[in-house]
């Protein structure tokens, strides 16, 4: 695929899509519902490609590769430690797939590559001044740990009867719904967490450690400060409220650690053939990480836009960012001036 028909490329080799971001046909007035079937239903769409992936991921790992419920009654060392290491390899395969074939093998070069520059290997910011190694250490000594934390307190309460249960057999159609509703919920939740993180004591304190990947890949997606991951992950607390199916819990959780990997993958594609290309849907974030105060969810509710953080890829909506940055030094200038008490 030449990426020139689908993007440009400025002076320095940086890549942007010549299609502006926008939302989905769901919160809009007059309704579309003939356009919005099309995008729940279609590809690429809500449920295509990424989140059928991780909904048959977790449904695999439901069915043949987590404990029966009469184990997990107990908490026991080991069938977590068995929890673990199969969340462990999941990562390392998956994270791993986009790593080796975009950034080792590097099969594309920087076709679709929003930042023409590979990632740091030597800058202080990062463990070891690697941000590939500083990443993938970040993903297995605190990710990994935190999300199977998460997922064994929730499988053991459901062991137990501690929280609400609800049996796919015989209530089929509520358990889709709710199947359907936890990626858009996951953004909700993400939005909220990530606002508050970006407040500033919590933003040096621990989000700034995510944020130092101004040119992310794939292993920059779980990278983030313990404090994030717990916070990141908690959402799965909704089915302890919520009357659900251990499944909706491993969807929710296997949604919440991969789909980071294609969210920071770096490129706008992954080229399969002459004329194909898997979209990943990374821009919005990116932009995130280029400029760090927009864009704080990437889904289905329109949060950003109605919050006025909204930034499309457009040069007015640069424009607008920086308008913002201006006045909030301005306003935070004139607070330093009337704490100092020198006249204005």
């Amino acid at each position: 695929m030449d990426d020139t028909f689908y993007g440009t490329r400025d002076k320095r080799g940086d890549w942007k899509p010549n299609k502006l971001l926008q939302y989905p046909p769901v919160f809009i007035w007059p309704a579309k519902p003939v356009a919005f079937l099309k995008w729940l239903f279609g590809y690429p769409g809500y449920l295509m490609p990424w989140n059928v992936v991780y909904a048959v991921v977790a449904t695999l790992l439901w069915l043949y590769a987590t404990p029966s419920m009469e184990t997990m009654k107990t908490l026991a060392p080991g069938w977590i430690a068995y929890l673990f290491l199969r969340n462990a390899a999941l990562v390392f395969l998956f994270f791993g797939a986009f790593h080796l074939r975009l950034y080792m093998q590097k099969k594309q070069g920087t076709s679709f590559k929003y930042n023409s520059k590979w990632p740091s290997k030597d800058n202080s910011a990062f463990l070891f001044s690697n941000q590939t190694v500083d990443n993938v250490i970040w993903t297995f000594a605190s990710a990994v740990p935190l999300w199977t934390a998460f997922e064994v307190l929730t499988l053991w309460a459901f062991a137990n009867g501690i929280i609400p249960y609800v049996d796919f057999a015989e209530h089929p159609i509520y358990c889709a719904i709710i199947m359907l509703l936890i990626p858009a919920f996951r953004d909700l939740h993400f939005y909220l967490v990530h606002r508050l993180i970006h407040w500033p004591p919590l933003y040096h304190a621990v989000h700034k450690l995510h944020h130092n990947n101004v040119n992310p890949g794939p292993w920059s997606g779980l990278a983030m400060h313990p404090v994030e991951h717990l916070l990141y992950f908690s959402g799965v607390l909704i089915h302890w409220i919520v009357p659900s199916n251990p499944i909706h819990a491993l969807f929710h959780l296997t949604h919440a650690a991969l789909a980071p990997a294609p969210g920071h993958a770096g490129f706008d594609k992954i080229v399969i053939g002459e004329e194909a290309g898997i979209d990943t849907h990374a821009y919005d974030h990116y932009l995130h990480h280029k400029f760090f105060e927009c864009n704080y969810a990437d889904g289905v509710i329109p949060l950003d836009q109605w919050f006025g953080t909204f930034h499309d890829g457009s040069k007015e909506a640069e424009d607008r960012m920086n308008k913002r940055f201006m006045e909030r030094a301005k306003k935070y200038a004139e607070k330093q001036v009337r704490r100092s008490g020198t006249p204005s």
